[in-house]
């Protein structure tokens, strides 16, 4: 009888475990409040840039005022203890960004940030994106970034030249966790002004887009945005050039060689990294710089490459 009754309470310690593990990757795969089926309206689709001979084709009165309108707002999330990493972005690849903002957990006498008094991540995020959409001015494209993160902003604006803000764009690389769909937070991750706008009316619903999350184990920030974004129907898309490359990558140049190498030694570049790519990760200070003198410095004499558009730096800025 003692092994029988084991047996049942067992049996039913199990179920109920088991029910609630079910309750809870259910909330990891939300429907849109008054969709009876969301995912059969969303075709995920890859980002691609604009093909080069359409933009051949337009006068150079056209290009100077298509590439004058993307502008980008860069969010750089940074902490008192990575200062060495938010000196090296600021002093490379951010000064190509129209305006970027510092954003930490804490104030620093060092640090030029913006101090969100927030030691949680997530809350953090949800406090910079609303920050950053409240203080954008005219920018319509918004791109967040960990200070580890190296970005040529040149190619991202190529990429979103020929999209429109008003519709809600959110990109980089994706990646899928059952049937959630998310962009990596290392990769970088970009946002159109009309997913901003819906995320902060989600933002203002705790029941669909909680500041501190309620499972029984801790959701990362890059799932918890994605869940937030898919309530208010704004869905994860993979940047990616012609050729099927990723342009958001969440390792290092050196690392995507060294595994291209081992994989595909006859075509190590072809299956390395795109031409185009607009984002690394994982880099040090000193590999910033390195990055920065071979994206921007480093030119073969004489050689012209024909670019159609010419992306102009901020005013007043000092960028490469």
């Amino acid at each position: 009888m003692i092994s029988e009754g084991s047996s049942f309470v067992k049996g039913m310690a199990m179920g109920a475990v088991f029910c609630l593990l079910l309750s809870i990757l259910g909330s990891f795969s939300p429907n849109v409040p008054g969709s009876s089926d969301p995912e059969e309206e969303h075709h995920h689709h890859h980002v691609i840039a604009p093909n080069t001979k359409d933009m051949q084709e337009l006068s150079q009165a056209e290009m100077v005022e298509l590439s004058q309108k993307v502008r980008v707002y860069c969010l750089i999330m940074v902490t008192p203890k990575v200062l060495v990493h938010w000196a090296a972005a600021n002093s490379t690849w951010a000064k190509h960004c129209d305006k970027a903002a510092y954003y930490t957990s804490e104030s620093s006498k060092a640090m030029d940030a913006i101090d969100l008094k927030e030691s949680d991540e997530w809350a953090r995020i949800r406090v910079a994106l609303k920050h950053a959409y409240e203080n954008a001015g005219d920018m319509r494209w918004f791109f967040m970034a960990r200070p580890t993160t190296f970005a040529i902003i040149e190619n991202l604006k190529y990429l979103i030249l020929d999209k429109d803000p008003s519709q809600p764009f959110y990109l980089g690389r994706s990646q899928k966790s059952g049937e959630l769909e998310y962009v990596e937070f290392d990769s970088g991750i970009v946002f159109s002004y009309d997913a901003l706008r819906r995320l902060m009316d989600i933002l203002k619903n705790d029941d669909l887009c909680p500041a501190r999350g309620r499972a029984i184990w801790k959701v990362s920030e890059e799932k918890q945005l994605a869940i937030c974004l898919k309530y208010a129907g704004v869905y994860a898309e993979n940047g990616e050039d012609a050729h099927g490359l990723s342009l958001f990558n969440s390792q290092s140049i050196s690392t995507l060689i060294t595994d291209s190498i081992s994989k595909n030694p006859d075509k190590v570049l072809e299956s390395c990294c795109s031409d185009m790519a607009i984002s690394f990760s994982g880099l040090s200070p000193n590999q910033m710089q390195v990055m920065m003198y071979g994206v921007y410095r480093l030119r073969p004499y004489g050689h012209d490459f024909h670019d159609s558009m010419i992306f102009l730096p901020p005013k007043g800025s000092d960028n490469d």
